[in-house]
């Protein structure tokens, strides 16, 4: 778990696959308004073990609230991307949020035997290519054109990523001892009147979950969420545009105000 900072609790929440490392550029731009936590989800590298299998997101819910209970955190800020963008949304539900801000949350499909087919065999794919070449890796690290390859999916300009973060977060990949699981839920988000403000904010050049299949389906099922695209980002912004995933979060926990 990362923290850092001082002032009201905020929690940021990653994604499939990942970790709190996702986090790692967001965190300090947050630390000077916020109390800023960053946890590592169920089933993923330095997270807790899943005892449950076949693993939902329900049960990632369960972790990060129970997690919360551990820091004596009634209620907090939450920002989350893809499925923590879902989990901080089922938060809110359960009332636990004082605040969302959710990049390109997943779960913005029709409750079906698996989660949207596109987006999950890209992630498999995902998944078989870093088994490939992980011995590999940190040679190909080395070269902007191989991290911008390696990073398509998930960021509009991977030569941004560091060959030691590509090193990392193809060890995160790795980590996940529940992506199979998770990638074959038959959950989905349901309708949300959140009794909190809430941010939805959807990458614009998104090639996981795009924004033209999506975003309206997000639109609908968050009722009276602030909707914003956020522009030449891929589905995990915080690694390429720090800056801006900062300032979307903190204009909803309201600690900055935009004219």
């Amino acid at each position: 778990m990362i923290r850092q900072g001082e002032g009201p609790p905020l929690v940021l929440l990653h994604g499939i696959l990942g970790s709190e490392r996702m986090w790692r550029r967001v965190v300090p731009l947050l630390a000077t308004r916020h109390d800023t936590i960053a946890p590592t989800a169920l089933g993923h590298r330095g997270g807790s073990a899943a005892r449950i299998r076949p693993a939902r997101i329900a049960h990632v819910v369960d972790d990060a609230e129970r997690m919360l209970d551990r820091l004596g955190l009634a209620t907090v800020h939450l920002a989350g991307n893809s499925m923590g963008g879902w989990v901080a949304l089922e938060l809110a539900r359960r009332g636990r949020a004082r605040s969302v801000c959710a990049f390109s949350p997943a779960g913005c499909w029709q409750a079906a035997p698996a989660p949207d087919a596109r987006a999950s065999r890209s992630l498999r794919r995902a998944i078989r290519d870093t088994r490939r070449g992980r011995f590999l890796l940190p040679l190909l690290a080395r070269s902007r054109r191989f991290r911008r390859w390696a990073m398509r999916l998930t960021v509009a300009h991977g030569d941004r990523i560091t060959a030691s973060e590509l090193i990392d977060l193809a060890r995160d990949v790795l980590g996940c001892s529940i992506a199979d699981d998770l990638l074959g839920t038959p959950e989905a988000l349901g309708p949300l009147e959140s009794g909190c403000p809430v941010t939805v904010a959807w990458s614009e050049k998104d090639r996981v979950f795009p924004i033209d299949k999506f975003g309206d389906q997000a639109r609908a099922l968050v009722s009276g969420a602030r909707y914003l695209v956020l522009a030449d980002t891929g589905h995990v912004p915080m690694l390429e545009a720090p800056d801006l995933v900062a300032k979307t979060v903190l204009e909803t926990t309201g600690s900055i105000v935009t004219s």
